[in-house]
């Protein structure tokens, strides 16, 4: 089974390549929605780590980024609490789709909370930082403080560059950005053929 990881900084377009892929896509951002909404156990965890910001179950978005934007520490009890559970959940998609050739992992942080495993093919999707912040600011949480205390959690994007095996430029262009998948594809493809 050959496991891509796509990275890249917030808002480059990771979650609509790894969709481009056309494979199976374990999406992070969507299993910790779910988490929020259904996991009491996790709500307790948070509500007694951080009892002055977290107050209501399903957990508030806005509550944890409160947490954040108040003591940038936070974010490490936040993601303490979060993580293992997406860990599980990783491990049953993986045992759920272990027949299929390619899996997408698009997982936030997949490197800083090396949740990267050695065999891992990393994408990186690269975007100029101008049309990021275009798009991000038309996200309906957008939130210039939060965000900059997330990017102190991530790695600098030259050493994520270094690490990845591809990169795939994204001008937010529909047709570019699908002729340029396509082509990743078979780039990966054929490089597993002639390693196997």
């Amino acid at each position: 089974m050959i496991k891509i990881g796509v990275i890249g900084d917030i808002g480059s377009g990771k979650s609509f390549v790894s969709k481009l892929l056309n494979y199976p896509v374990f999406d992070a951002d969507k299993e910790v929605i779910k988490i929020y909404k259904k996991d009491k156990s996790c709500y307790k965890k948070l509500r007694k780590k951080l009892p002055k910001y977290v107050f209501s179950f399903p957990i508030k978005k806005k509550e944890l980024g409160n947490a954040i934007i108040n003591n940038f520490k936070n974010i490490r009890e936040i993601s303490n609490i979060v993580h293992p559970l997406i860990k599980i959940r990783l491990k049953k998609f993986l045992e759920k789709y272990k027949k299929n050739r390619i899996v997408v992992l698009d997982i936030p942080l997949l490197l800083e909370n090396k949740i990267n495993e050695k065999e891992y093919v990393l994408v990186f999707v690269d975007a100029k930082k101008s049309d990021i912040l275009k798009r991000l600011k038309k996200r309906p949480n957008y939130n210039s403080k939060t965000l900059a205390i997330l990017k102190k959690f991530q790695l600098p994007i030259e050493i994520k560059k270094k690490k990845s095996n591809y990169i795939i430029k994204n001008n937010f262009k529909r047709l570019n950005l699908k002729k340029n998948v396509k082509l990743l594809k078979i780039k990966i493809l054929n490089n597993e053929r002639n390693c196997s």
